[in-house]
């Protein structure tokens, strides 16, 4: 995950938004032969946030125009991406939606969305047929159109997310729920995590694997032999991760993760990035003393500045500090959840070697 810059964090607009306001520009230049420049568009909360054109294209029976997408001082893989809308006329009414050059479809059961539909979400739908409404009552005509959304080079940027375990293909997601993206509110990770286990209870699957990182979900793969379609990439959301399954539940679950970040968990953090939380190296260094630690080994963990530091002193005094580490994370994890899932928790080495495990 990416520092934050320093100061006042800058606001942006997801690509849904993006577009929306694409569409709205193209729907009146298919009307007038004229594109509004800049076009506005009323968010679903109220905003009227205006868009400049970076491209405008008009042809037989339809226009397009793109907006290069500004996410303001989020770290956004679709940053700087130009998103196109295409409008035509719809002879069977109302709003068609199309999935152009770098927008996925959907393969797999569990979204919002029936499989062989163009992954634009079901928001971003609502943004889009909103702004048509708007320009067809103030061109006085039908709002029916189909638009076609495109992602030039969107299916290289959909390398860099979720969407292929998610089972969209061929390109990426038009996103977004409120037309605004928050600097690292991260919310398109979360919204991965949460249609990927969607897509898992779609396709039966009883027992999830929620991981920190690639080497413990390699890991934990390899321990429970599980598909790909069980992995669910938390990262440092583990908030995030049980609390939706609290309301869509599955049999079992793991958690697995590096010393550090399940040392969090293990003290009641749910959000383990290093912004949003520390590792309690005061609290390891105690649960040596409790686990039959000396005096001078305790003092050297209070000194050591990291959990990894605490981690090396309790292997080389063989004191199963990784072990306790794995049974307060999983009784935060059956917390949170509050009951009716098994829980398992393992930890693993940067190696991708199994440290520790509790549970089932």
């Amino acid at each position: 995950m990416s520092r934050r810059p320093d100061g006042p964090l800058r606001h942006g607009w997801t690509t849904g938004a993006c577009a929306a306001a694409a569409a709205r520009a193209a729907f009146e230049a298919l009307h007038t032969g004229r594109f509004p420049d800049p076009v506005s568009i009323t968010l679903p909360r109220g905003e009227r946030p205006s868009f400049a054109l970076a491209t405008q294209r008009i042809g037989d029976g339809w226009a397009e125009a793109g907006i290069v997408k500004d996410a303001g001082d989020d770290p956004d893989v679709t940053h700087g991406a130009l998103i196109v809308s295409r409008v035509a006329a719809n002879p069977e009414g109302g709003i068609a939606y199309r999935a152009g050059d770098g927008v996925g479809t959907v393969t797999r059961p569990g979204l919002a969305l029936a499989i062989g539909e163009p992954a634009i979400n079901l928001k971003p739908r609502e943004m889009i047929a909103g702004a048509i409404a708007d320009a067809a009552a103030v061109l006085g005509c039908t709002g029916d159109a189909v638009v076609t959304v495109s992602v030039p080079g969107g299916a290289e940027l959909a390398k860099r997310t979720l969407n292929a375990r998610l089972g969209i293909v061929g390109g990426l997601s038009i996103l977004g729920t409120t037309g605004i993206v928050i600097p690292y509110s991260c919310s398109s990770w979360i919204h991965s995590i949460h249609r990927g286990i969607d897509v898992a209870r779609a396709a039966g699957l009883v027992h999830l694997a929620g991981s920190t990182g690639r080497v413990s979900e390699e890991a934990v793969q390899r321990l429970h032999h599980l598909p790909e379609e069980a992995l669910i990439d938390m990262g440092d959301f583990a908030g995030g991760m049980l609390k939706y399954l609290r309301a869509h539940p599955v049999p079992r679950l793991t958690i697995a993760g590096g010393f550090g970040k399940l040392a969090k968990l293990a003290t009641g953090h749910l959000d383990l990035h290093s912004g949003a939380s520390e590792v309690d190296v005061a609290g390891l260094a105690t649960a040596l003393a409790g686990l039959g630690a000396d005096a001078n080994l305790v003092e050297q963990a209070r000194a050591a500045g990291s959990g990894g530091g605490v981690l090396a002193l309790a292997e080389a005094a063989g004191l199963p500090l990784a072990a306790l580490v794995a049974r307060r994370a999983r009784e935060v994890a059956l917390a949170t959840l509050a009951g009716g899932i098994a829980i398992d928790v393992a930890v693993f080495d940067r190696s991708g070697k199994l440290l520790a495990h509790a549970g089932p």
